[in-house]
């Protein structure tokens, strides 16, 4: 694991990396377009977030509609959150907004991360059990087939110290790496954290918010 997380592929080719400074040009200009584009962007932002939670969650088996994420979003009422599809909405969406407003004191560290998939898990009872700590059993990485079998697609991280290991040194990685591109250095870390799975169930979910986060 060590030697797949530290190892980089340096000789990216040129298309990547051309791609890469357009969106560094993009970034350096950004201020100047929030100025002046405030309020389209935040329609495109309102349309976006639904977007994104709609399309997460359903990545996860969920079949809520945007439309029907957008109403519930719209009206959040948390005694009446008793399914399984509405409970993934509201947590994808308060740690959405959780790490939007309060990025900058947020933390690539163990405590932070925990804390994070906690407030994912939040509103589910079902996983009371486990929300905000690494894995207590194993959690193969399974494809679901319409006969009802199953084949496992990767076996990730074994739980308890393997997992504790392979996370300290993913997260010691992730600071000590100065060298890297920050968009080649988030899609990397997110790479190694889904391939650890380090908690029992959310990991796909919380991957998707901590790579804009990173970058």
């Amino acid at each position: 694991m060590k030697e797949q997380v530290y190892n980089f592929d340096l000789g990216l080719n040129w298309k990547l990396l051309g791609i890469i400074s357009q969106i560094d040009r993009f970034d350096a200009s950004w201020s100047t377009i929030e100025k002046t584009e405030g309020q389209s962007l935040k329609q495109l932002k309102s349309v976006a977030t639904i977007k994104s939670v709609g399309a997460s969650t359903r990545i996860e088996g969920s079949k809520m509609t945007d439309e029907e994420v957008e109403q519930l979003l719209n009206d959040i009422d948390i005694s009446k959150i008793e399914d399984r599809d509405s409970q993934e909405v509201v947590g994808y969406f308060n740690v959405m907004d959780l790490i939007s407003d309060s990025y900058a004191g947020i933390e690539v560290k163990e405590s932070d991360l925990k804390n994070l998939h906690n407030q994912l898990l939040k509103y589910s009872k079902k996983d009371d059990w486990h929300r905000g700590n690494y894995k207590q059993h194993s959690n193969a990485v399974e494809a679901n087939f319409p006969d009802g079998s199953r084949q496992i697609i990767f076996r990730t991280t074994e739980p308890g110290f393997p997992t504790q290991d392979a996370m300290r040194d993913l997260i010691d990685w992730f600071h000590q790496e100065s060298e890297v591109h920050p968009l080649i250095k988030s899609a990397a870390f997110v790479y190694e954290f889904l391939s650890i799975h380090p908690f029992q169930d959310g990991n796909g979910r919380l991957s998707r918010l901590l790579q804009p986060y990173f970058f």
